[in-house]
């Protein structure tokens, strides 16, 4: 279990992360979901001791986590949004070097190496150099070897970025088979198609504040089940309601273009983020 106590992180007079409390469950897939700048990245940063908090504490089990303690921090691996792999090394190098870091006997490393690169579909590439592989391979590369420790906690920020509709699907596919094996998850994203689709919580955070937490389908219900589009001429409007009948009975109202549909938790997102940008 992952919680959060009274978490804040300031950078001279800005307050990235401020007094966040929060708890993730064992082998819960978790998604943070916010506009940029809300931090979303600074929080992954202090869970990973990446980044010391300015006050607060992260406790993982029970136990708090500081820097010092590595059986702790050996319990956790991160993927970051930017490729951070030297491009003249072959997979099998990636791993090996990455389990030399842990100390890990060379049998086990062959072994993981092994397991992970076909449980990953990777295993028939694992000769070619990390410059000669897809975006989304290397992508799968970075899983493989953030898993070589078994890691009981997964901190993944922005892991599908850049990567096109198949290779992010097939990320998805992997992602909800590592989190059936009661790996515990913490995604951040800008696709919230992917956090609707992963998670089974998430937060939403705002200028460094958790401003609620629920589940995908309770943040839809509670702006409305089912959403009209209507053109206009500043672009497209959407309304929204809680009644498929009531949606049915707003149509017959409009006149020139308009479309019926279910809400998706990118409305929740657009909605909240156009309330903050009014605030303003």
């Amino acid at each position: 279990m992952i919680e959060l106590r009274n978490l804040t992180k300031r950078f001279d007079d800005f307050t990235a992360v401020d007094s966040i409390h929060l708890t993730i469950r064992t082998g819960e897939f978790f998604g943070l979901l916010g506009p940029n700048g809300a931090g979303k990245t600074t929080t992954i940063g202090m869970l990973s001791t990446l980044l010391l908090p300015t006050s607060g504490e992260v406790w993982i089990d029970g136990e708090r986590l500081t820097r010092q303690r590595t059986d702790i921090k050996r319990k956790i691996s991160v993927i970051t949004q930017e490729y951070s792999m030297r491009q003249d090394m072959t997979m099998d190098e990636i791993m090996e070097y990455q389990g030399r870091l842990y100390f890990m006997p060379k049998k086990q490393i062959r072994e993981r190496t092994e397991e992970l690169l076909t449980f990953c579909d990777l295993i028939d590439y694992r000769k070619r150099t990390v410059r000669k592989l897809s975006g989304g391979m290397k992508r799968k590369l970075m899983v493989c070897r953030a898993l070589l420790t078994q890691p009981e906690i997964l901190l993944l920020d922005e892991p599908t970025a850049g990567m096109d509709a198949l290779s992010r699907r097939q990320m998805w596919n992997l992602l909800h088979k590592l989190n059936e094996q009661e790996l515990t998850i913490l995604l951040t994203t800008h696709y919230m198609e992917e956090a609707q689709s992963l998670c089974g919580r998430v937060a939403m955070m705002n200028r460094g504040k958790l401003e609620e937490v629920n589940t995908p389908a309770g943040f839809i219900e509670h702006l409305g089940a089912f959403a009209v589009d209507q053109m206009t001429p500043d672009g497209i409007k959407s309304h929204f309601f809680h009644q498929r009948k009531d949606a049915i009975a707003f149509l017959d109202q409009l006149d020139g273009q308009f479309s019926l549909r279910e809400t998706t938790l990118e409305d929740v997102f657009v909605e909240r983020s156009g309330r903050h940008m009014s605030a303003r």
